[in-house]
């Protein structure tokens, strides 16, 4: 046994030491001036090959992304699908027949008609609503453009998904202010008048929200992530800041 371990021992050792010159030689193959330049490009292949791996890491969740859409939308089509057939199959055989009302209208001599016409072209018509302002989505060549240190690892996907839901506020918020104030119960009337006390010159006539519109209409969390995304549309022109009074309004460009 003694035997046996001693040349365990010995090769243990011959084997650290081969490692050990393998290491030294190396060592010297670095600082041969001759090799510097191979080494330069070896060195930016890596460079251009990790970029390229980032790329398709993000392409390969953008895929899984459109490929989880389709899924939902084939079970919501089966579904349909299902349900159209149910009804299909389950029809009765008697339905009610439609039943067609014939109104007789009076005889309405010439003086009346120009007077009922007149009357009706006097009416003021509804005032249309004016829609509301979105932040449009990033396009792939955008996101394309925006600098890798700022990306961090958010995805495409991940960007325009923010923007769903930030537009979701704006939405809820302005739909808010358009209402009737009398249809306006206690809380709504107290959301309205928090909104009107966030506008400043700055915004008249602009679309924005606040840290608190986010958090009463979405889900997202405001953390370092929100500022991250939030950073990307200021660099895309989706959004600008109006600070003043302790708020930060993200005003829709």
């Amino acid at each position: 046994m003694a035997g046996a371990e001693l040349e365990d021992l010995c090769f243990h050792i011959n084997e650290k030491i081969s490692h050990v010159k393998k290491i030294l030689q190396l060592k010297n193959i670095g600082h041969d001036p001759a090799l510097k330049t191979v080494f330069r490009k070896i060195r930016q292949e890596i460079s251009l090959l990790n970029d390229l791996l980032n790329k398709l890491e993000l392409e390969v969740q953008y895929q899984e992304h459109i490929r989880n859409s389709l899924m939902e939308l084939q079970e919501s089509l089966d579904g349909n699908y299902k349900e159209i057939n149910n009804l299909k199959e389950n029809i009765p055989p008697h339905l009610p027949k439609v039943v067609q009302s014939c109104v007789v209208e009076p005889s309405i001599n010439s003086e009346e008609q120009v007077k009922i016409t007149a009357s009706e072209h006097s009416k003021k018509h509804p005032k249309e609503q004016k829609p509301i302002k979105e932040i449009l989505l990033i396009t792939s060549d955008e996101f394309d453009n925006v600098p890798g240190y700022m990306k961090s690892r958010l995805t495409y996907c991940q960007i325009n998904d923010f923007i769903k839901e930030i537009n979701k506020a704006v939405a809820s918020k302005y739909r808010i202010l358009n209402l009737p104030k009398k249809s306006m119960n206690s809380s709504v009337r107290n959301m309205y008048h928090r909104f009107i006390e966030d506008e400043t010159k700055d915004t008249k006539g602009q679309y924005f929200v606040v840290e608190a519109d986010i958090k009463e209409f979405t889900n997202l969390k405001v953390d370092k992530r929100f500022h991250v995304i939030l950073n990307i549309l200021r660099h895309c022109r989706r959004l600008s800041e109006v600070r003043g009074g302790g708020l930060v309004r993200y005003v829709i460009n």
